[in-house]
């Protein structure tokens, strides 16, 4: 299964007068739930843009599963090992919710039917019907559209997924189902998640939880 490992990692923005992550070593494991928080500025961005390959460090490394990202071809690593969920969805408006799902799986080279039967198979993993699959994202609630979110970023068979305030625009009911769908990953299907949030409900459902501050944080096991 897949791990990240930070070792004394910083980055310093060009210009700026102090780190906006400095010195952090922390390992991910693949089965747990790590939620990072803290006020704004604390870092919590910047480190997912880290763990997600968009930047790299200023010092120190981030290292998946062995080899650094500084030696990996990153347009690959986003595309096949890593998968992100978003506050505000990011799912295709012109785009039917079975073509969503089905889109990062046609950037693979996966055939258009198998594509479908995948898709399918995860949106029904998720609570979406038959029915809404063939919906524009639009039509969906905000819950649904989450959920739909949640299954494109399984279609690449990345078992690392980041979260950015993935619960940000929800109700409580719609929440919780999202935290649910989430741990279930980790702790059944060998998942590593790790999400940045303001959501306390989210990081008292987590496995461990960062909190974040001046770019630093502690770990804290729930």
């Amino acid at each position: 299964m897949p791990n990240l490992l930070l070792e004394n990692v910083t980055y310093t923005y060009k210009n700026a007068s102090r780190a906006a992550v400095s010195g952090i070593s922390c390992r991910f494991e693949a089965g747990n739930v790590y939620a990072i928080v803290g006020p704004s500025g604390s870092g919590k961005s910047t480190l997912l843009s880290l763990l997600a390959g968009l930047d790299l460090p200023t010092e120190g490394k981030v290292v998946f599963d062995g080899d650094s990202l500084a030696a990996l071809d990153l347009d690959r690593y986003r595309r096949e090992s890593i998968s992100m969920i978003f506050q505000s969805f990011h799912l295709f408006p012109l785009l039917t919710v079975m073509e969503n799902v089905c889109f990062p799986m046609e950037l693979c080279k996966v055939m258009p039917k198998d594509a479908r039967l995948r898709a399918a198979a995860l949106l029904e993993g998720v609570g979406i019907t038959k029915e809404q699959m063939d919906r524009f994202p639009s039509k969906l609630s905000g819950g649904e559209r989450q959920r739909v979110a949640i299954a494109r970023s399984l279609a690449s068979n990345a078992k690392i997924i980041l979260g950015d305030e993935p619960t940000g625009n929800l109700d409580a009911a719609n929440t919780q189902n999202i935290i649910e769908i989430l741990c279930s990953l980790a702790h059944e299907k060998g998942y590593c998640v790790i999400i940045v949030t303001h959501d306390s409900e989210v990081a008292e459902a987590a496995d461990v939880a960062l909190r974040m501050r001046d770019g630093q944080f502690r770990t804290e096991s729930l």
